[in-house]
């Protein structure tokens, strides 16, 4: 994982992410300041190492003067373009507008002096700065997209129309040998403040189209037949949970990849840090269906299999449960109260699968980090309504008013099916968590409360089995700092 901090923990902004000769490259906002584009490299997009900055603040007069903001990077013709977003001090920051700047090598970047460049609004269908009731004007996170051979940049843009908390789009401009001209929103939903982070792909003969959304810090998606028709919602039109953020796509060979940051405590203020990616698919229904990354099962050093796990305990010692371990199949359950069954986890990072099955009605979820005091991590399964909720749960020793803690850390649905049996696969690697239920990953975030040994499944009222258990042992992550640590050593 990676979080780009230095003296702030949340320095990581808006990203984008190409990859070029089996190297993935990151490239990413610096918060607050917003003054250089940073740039990373990964041989897997799990463990990265920075290099050279990218882009800079132009000099003082210059249209960029003030901030850098989001950016999108793109292979034209044997080359790279970065449009990024600018923004200059003379309007006190206020005002965004678009640029480009040029690579050979994806290292050194140099700035277009194209007079096409900087792109900013026209009155006809975005805000202006003149006509701007908000104060600041979004016409920023240009989004690189061909279609029929024609050059089209999508962007967080305003309508000069609606309501002003309402006023949010994807906006089009449409690039033809050095002439920019403005489209009209190719989204306009009615909906929120802004779209940001706006970008689309095909995928199974749809159309897709993301965008970030401040109002609830969650990734939304529409659809269209065509990428110049008209897009459409589902009735769950959120693709990525509550807390990630700033959603880019990329194209792995076959695999299409979706790249976010994650906002640690679900807070714009907060620790921020770029988990691993996950890939994009779809239902019979063309939903949007995320999928975990195809590179875990290559990192596996070892697996193990239910009849070589190690004993399953009852950790709170409750009169009232009872379980049944066999080789290839475990029940469990309590007739009153909580009680959690785990065993020892085999090592820090690792990815659990097996199928579970509800036998009984009651409360009932999966656990992980548990220490022996029960503190640790509660995934709630409730297979009548179809709701799952991860929370971190235990004793708080630093508050005797409040002495305990109960955070709920995200939400997501799943499908129940009417034999309630379902396969998981829960991921732990470092502070990332990712659950997947029948093949769909429905929680995925970073948390640091809690790392004991303990791992299984919780029951109150409830009667439940697992079988084919597997638990695959995962390298610990490599350190944000490893490399550069390395290199300075080299060099003394």
């Amino acid at each position: 994982m990676y979080s780009g901090s230095g003296f702030s923990d949340w320095e990581i902004g808006d990203i984008t992410v190409i990859i070029y000769k089996e190297v993935y490259h990151l490239f990413h906002l610096i918060i607050p300041n917003h003054d250089y584009i940073a740039h990373a490299v990964s041989k897997d997009g799990i463990s990265w190492k920075r290099v050279n900055n990218a882009l800079f603040v132009g000099h003082p007069g210059e249209w960029d003067d003030d901030m850098l903001w989001t950016m999108h990077v793109c292979e034209v013709d044997e080359k790279f373009e970065m449009y990024y977003t600018g923004l200059q001090r003379k309007d006190r920051g206020v005002i965004s507008r678009i640029g480009l700047a040029i690579s050979d090598n994806l290292i050194d970047w140099e700035k277009s002096r194209k007079n096409i460049f900087p792109i900013k609004p026209k009155g006809i269908y975005y805000e202006t700065s003149e006509a701007n009731p908000r104060k600041w004007l979004s016409f920023r996170d240009p989004f690189r997209f061909v279609y029929k051979d024609e050059v089209y940049l999508l962007l967080c843009a305003r309508t000069i129309t609606g309501p002003i908390s309402r006023r949010g789009c994807v906006g089009m401009v449409k690039i033809t040998n050095d002439v920019v001209e403005l489209l009209p929103p190719l989204l306009y939903p009615l909906v929120y403040d802004d779209i940001e982070c706006p970008c689309v792909f095909e995928l199974r003969g749809r159309y897709y189209l993301l965008g970030s959304i401040r109002e609830d810090i969650s990734v939304r998606y529409w659809f269209a037949p065509d990428f110049l028709a008209e897009y459409h919602s589902f009735h769950d039109d959120v693709v990525l949970p509550h807390g990630n953020y700033a959603a880019r796509t990329v194209l792995d060979g076959e695999h299409l990849l979706v790249f976010n940051f994650f906002y640690a405590k679900g807070k714009n203020d907060s620790h921020r840090v770029l988990p691993p990616p996950k890939e994009l698919d779809v239902d019979d229904k063309g939903r949007l269906l995320l999928k975990t990354y195809y590179r875990w099962d290559q990192m596996v050093k070892m697996t193990i299999r239910q009849n070589e796990l190690a004993d399953v305990v009852h950790l709170l010692s409750n009169p009232t449960a009872y379980s049944n371990i066999e080789p290839d199949k475990w029940t469990c359950g309590s007739r009153g109260g909580y009680e959690v069954f785990c065993f020892q986890k085999p090592s820090a990072s690792f990815i659990w699968e097996g199928v579970l099955t509800v036998e009984g009605m009651g409360k009932l979820g999966l656990v992980t980090d548990i220490d022996q005091k029960g503190n640790g991590y509660f995934i709630s399964l409730d297979v009548s309504n179809g709701l799952m909720e991860i929370r971190a749960w235990g004793f708080n020793p630093l508050d005797n008013r409040q002495n305990f803690i109960f955070n709920n850390l995200q939400h997501s649905t799943f499908t129940v099916n009417e034999s309630k049996s379902f396969r998981f696969r829960l991921i732990r690697y470092g502070n990332y968590i990712e659950l997947s239920i029948d093949g769909v990953v429905k929680l995925t975030l970073i948390d640091y409360t809690y790392n004991g040994s303990g791992i299984g499944l919780y029951s109150a009222s409830s009667v439940l089995s697992l079988q084919e258990l597997i638990v695959k042992v995962l390298p610990d992550p490599e350190g944000e700092y490893a490399s550069q640590e390395e290199e300075q050593k080299l060099s003394g």
